[in-house]
């Protein structure tokens, strides 16, 4: 979907197909046969961006082979589907029954990580609308944040420079120009907003930027008005955002809240669960660690990774953090000029949520996708963007 802002550009928006995995090319073509075209027509577009996560060997795939590179353009152009952002986080298995840990490896310290992002920044180019030239691909914060010393810190520096140098050549070569954006996480050695500041400006190249992540940013209670003024003031690019809302507990003291929040404690996925006390930011790996006994204080309010759907917060007692998304969304695009031109919805955890919250079914999960999508439309459109077709 795109929009025009009131200073003339283009700001797109997609979904994130990770929600759907396929860990090979023609599994990703069925995705776009059986949710992403069915996601399109519920819209009534002609045209609907799609964010594509691509596991290593579909990326592998379509990097070495120019005919399936086209193959694949030619069943988005078919589909009325396009791409202009990439989800380059995952590596492979996410759709694994656990997964976990497991999202964060390989890091920026392993080359594999930069061969598979460089293999994606071509796939990419080769896919861009023939009206478009920018081009976007969300990665991984460097590591996870244990068994990252120095060593491992320069050597993932010198693996985003050397990217940034390709990055350089290939619109060069192709005049597609193509960015990279790290994505802050709890729990990874770039937790917030201001944790990349300075390996990003160690960096020193505007090809390599950040992916704003809004659930991201309000499970670790970052106020986004202080998190994007001092991106700005760093000279940080913001490359995306990804439109995503967490689980809030606003009293987890009491007894029916843990017992609601518990319903979305799961065996697949890391939920980080952190809250804000006098002494600073407090928080666990997963969302049972803090439920059992006292490792987590309980005297305010708590945050979990985990993406629930943007037009469906959980019943109460508990809620979702869609206020922060609305107000970095009116920082990122309803001022003069956008600070970033490519939004994604990212909501994986559909087939996570409790047992009766799930979609029950590709139709289901359709008209969840859409409705997430709308209410997207409905906040851009309020801020003065136009939707165009």
């Amino acid at each position: 979907m795109r929009f025009r802002h009131p200073d003339g550009s283009t700001v797109h928006l997609a979904y994130c197909t990770n929600v759907h995995p396929a860990e090979t090319l023609d599994g990703v073509l069925a995705q776009l046969r059986d949710h992403c075209e069915p996601v399109r027509r519920r819209l009534g577009r002609d045209r609907l961006g799609i964010g594509l996560w691509l596991a290593k060997d579909a990326a592998r795939a379509l990097a070495t082979d120019p005919a399936a590179l086209r193959g694949l353009r030619c069943a988005l152009e078919q589909r009325g589907l396009e791409v202009v952002t990439l989800n380059g986080f995952p590596y492979e298995g996410f759709g694994a029954q656990e997964v976990k840990y497991r999202v964060y490896k390989p890091d920026w310290a392993d080359p594999e990580r930069l061969e598979h992002t460089a293999a994606l920044a071509r796939v990419l180019a080769g896919l861009l609308p023939d009206d478009v030239t920018d081009g976007s691909i969300s990665t991984l914060p460097l590591a996870w944040r244990t068994a990252h010393d120095e060593q491992r810190a320069r050597t993932a520096r010198t693996a985003l420079r050397t990217l940034a140098q390709r990055l350089d050549a290939l619109h060069e070569l192709t005049g597609r120009s193509l960015r990279v954006a790290l994505e802050p996480e709890p729990g990874c050695v770039v937790e917030t907003t201001r944790d990349a500041i300075a390996p990003l400006t160690a960096i020193g190249h505007d090809r390599i930027g950040i992916c704003v992540d809004t659930c991201h940013l309000a499970t670790s209670f970052e106020d986004p008005h202080t998190a994007l003024d001092d991106l700005t003031r760093a000279g940080v690019p913001v490359v995306k955002s990804q439109l995503s809302a967490a689980l809030h507990a606003e009293h987890p003291h009491l007894p029916e809240v843990r017992e609601a929040l518990a319903a979305f404690a799961e065996p697949r996925f890391l939920h980080q669960t952190r809250t804000s006390t006098s002494a600073g930011l407090r928080g666990t790996d997963d969302l049972d660690q803090a439920l059992t006994g006292d490792t987590l204080p309980d005297a305010g309010p708590w945050r979990s990774h985990f993406h629930v759907p943007l037009h469906a917060a959980p019943a109460p007692p508990l809620t979702s953090t869609l206020p922060v998304l609305k107000t970095v969304l009116t920082r990122l695009v309803g001022g003069p000029h956008p600070l970033t031109h490519h939004l994604e919805v990212e909501t994986y955890t559909w087939q996570a949520l409790p047992p009766g919250l799930r979609p029950r079914g590709r139709a289901q999960l359709a008209d969840g996708i859409a409705a997430e999508l709308t209410l997207a439309r409905d906040l851009l459109t309020d801020l003065g963007l136009k939707e165009l077709p």
